[in-house]
């Protein structure tokens, strides 16, 4: 059975946990405390663990409470149906989720000093986890080729829209002082040096023991470990896991084994295009590897 996505301002989004009224909600109505904390992504791109490493910052580096809590319980995803009323009723300071694109983002964010980290992957990563994530979750249809999927996503008819708009975006606060932007592979290169420039970035003064438990807790193999993160306690007729796992890889350059040498210079083509002018260079900008086949 076609799923019917939930549409909002051109957008698709998965029904299962998305409603017209609370992306309506969470576009003008939802009130922004100026000390909350938004992790923000596009799928696909280190949301899961960009909540661990905040999680456990929060937490002093202690695995306590990313052990015990569901991560969408500790960060809600604000403009769900299911994560409005938790972020509604959840304390100050709070950490909230969300892969809303910056124009349909919180209104009221404009007149807050509330802080924005957002997690950027290279692009061609994110097609191939977020092809494999479709397949297995119920709320997103069934990828007919992983062919087609790339078209979609260049076309930008995926759910939560296109990822170019999204980066473009939402790196247009790159210069200011509450927006702090990281890429998927800054984390996985050096993340003991990631998780201290948050620390800093968002007043955290953690000590050397402190931030290594952030860096041994927020590892791939500890969350895959971790039922609190790795959605093996979601029902199959969500998160079907026998079609493969959520936490899959969590690597870089995955792209590589599913691209062709023809995709890829399409790909490359429409990148260079859609990010002209951005003046942002990125980890997966500085070379395109020509170690592909047919």
């Amino acid at each position: 059975m076609p799923v019917q996505y939930v549409t909002y301002r051109g957008i698709k989004f998965p029904p299962a946990y998305n409603s017209e009224h609370s992306l309506s909600f969470a576009h003008n109505e939802f009130v922004v405390r100026d000390d909350d904390i938004f992790n923000i992504t596009y799928p696909k791109s280190g949301t899961v663990w960009m909540t661990e490493i905040l999680s456990l910052i929060r937490n002093h580096g202690h695995p306590s409470w990313s052990q015990t809590v569901l991560n969408s319980d500790r960060m809600p995803w604000f403009s769900t149906r299911l994560g409005l009323d938790a972020a509604l009723s959840y304390p100050s300071p709070r950490l909230l989720t969300c892969h809303l694109p910056r124009h349909i983002f919180p209104k009221s964010f404009s007149h807050s000093t509330a802080k924005v980290i957002y997690t950027l992957r290279d692009p061609r990563d994110v097609v191939v986890s977020y092809y494999y994530f479709s397949k297995m979750c119920n709320s997103y249809e069934d990828p007919v080729s992983f062919e087609q999927f790339l078209r979609d996503f260049l076309n930008g008819e995926l759910p939560h829209g296109s990822w170019f708009q999204h980066v473009r975006g939402w790196m247009e606060m790159k210069d200011r002082e509450n927006f702090f932007f990281i890429t998927y592979e800054e984390l996985k290169q050096d993340l003991q040096g990631s998780v201290r420039r948050l620390c800093h970035f968002l007043g955290q003064d953690l000590d050397d023991d402190a931030v290594s438990s952030v860096v041994q807790n927020a590892s791939f193999s500890a969350m895959r470990q971790n039922p609190m993160c790795s959605s093996i306690l979601l029902p199959a007729d969500i998160m079907d896991q026998s079609k493969g796992q959520f936490l899959r890889k969590g690597i870089c350059g995955d792209w590589k084994n599913h691209f062709t040498v023809a995709q890829n210079e399409t790909f490359d083509r429409i990148y260079q295009d859609r990010m002209r002018g951005l003046n942002v260079a990125f980890p997966w900008d500085k070379h395109q590897d020509p170690d592909l086949t047919e």
